[in-house]
């Protein structure tokens, strides 16, 4: 029992920043208080005494603001972030490392009862895999499998299957796939104006990074375009005029790198 505790307060050290201290843990971290008293409500839920884990459940959302009903499977190192506002059904299933932020909802979509050991038929809330990041706000709604390492992003809405290391934002939520082939000049082009097309533009749900990716594209065709035309002229023996093109200069997209940054960080 106190191995398992200490494991949860390395988890809560190695994941939180803000944790000091082992005593500042057990004393102000209401997510470990959360899972130490589903804990208790999950054993006696087993053994039948359903209404003394409703019981426990109540008190520990009172206590902590988080809400797990005392029915949920949840692993090893779990760990819950700030915490308030976090609710996780009766059928849910967490495995290993998996870590939530606060207000997440592990929800069902379903009225079928569900059953103290959770099979396919009655499971009404989502399985999270080792690894898996949810986001601060996202709800998770059905009986599906977040797959192992996965992320969602903050506020999505995921309602179907995410595979295995995917990241999914946006309502609905969709999986962001990162091309596996970019185009080199594309690509350092926007890393010199601090804008990672790839990384913000086409996987953010954002109007503003979608018109600097679609500028992008222009600058990188054109571009093409005019190369080929000089070669063109420089094989018929023409002058192209090879005149060295203005510099980059990276402070000058300072502004917009930073603005870059903010948005990135607004979405992880």
């Amino acid at each position: 029992m106190f191995e398992r505790l200490k494991e949860d307060i390395r988890t809560v050290m190695e994941r939180d920043p803000a944790a000091r201290n082992t005593f500042d843990v057990l004393t102000n971290y209401p997510g470990l208080h959360a899972l130490l008293l589903h804990r208790a409500a999950h054993k006696v839920w087993r053994f039948g005494f359903c209404w003394l884990g409703r019981t426990l459940s109540s008190f520990s959302r009172w206590l902590t603001g988080i809400e797990i009903h005392p029915g949920a499977r949840i692993g090893r190192r779990f760990f819950i972030d700030h915490g308030m506002g976090v609710v996780i059904g009766e059928t849910a299933i967490i495995h290993d490392d998996v870590t939530l932020y606060h207000g997440v909802t592990l929800g069902g979509t379903s009225p079928n009862r569900g059953k103290n050991h959770p099979s396919n038929r009655g499971k009404r809330h989502p399985t999270l895999m080792k690894g898996v990041v949810v986001g601060a706000g996202a709800k998770v709604l059905g009986p599906f499998v977040v797959g192992a390492n996965a992320k969602i992003g903050s506020n999505s809405v995921v309602i179907r299957e995410v595979p295995e290391g995917a990241t999914v934002v946006g309502i609905p939520g969709r999986i962001i796939e990162k091309r596996e082939e970019m185009d080199s000049r594309r690509q350092k082009m926007a890393e010199k104006i601090g804008f990672d097309a790839y990384a913000v533009t086409e996987n953010m749900p954002d109007p503003t990074a979608n018109a600097i990716s679609a500028m992008l594209d222009h600058m990188q065709a054109v571009d093409s375009r005019i190369e080929k035309l000089c070669m063109t002229l420089r094989d018929r023996g023409l002058d192209c005029g090879d005149k060295q093109l203005p510099e980059l200069r990276e402070e000058d997209f300072a502004s917009v790198k930073s603005d870059a940054d903010i948005e990135v960080s607004s979405h992880s």
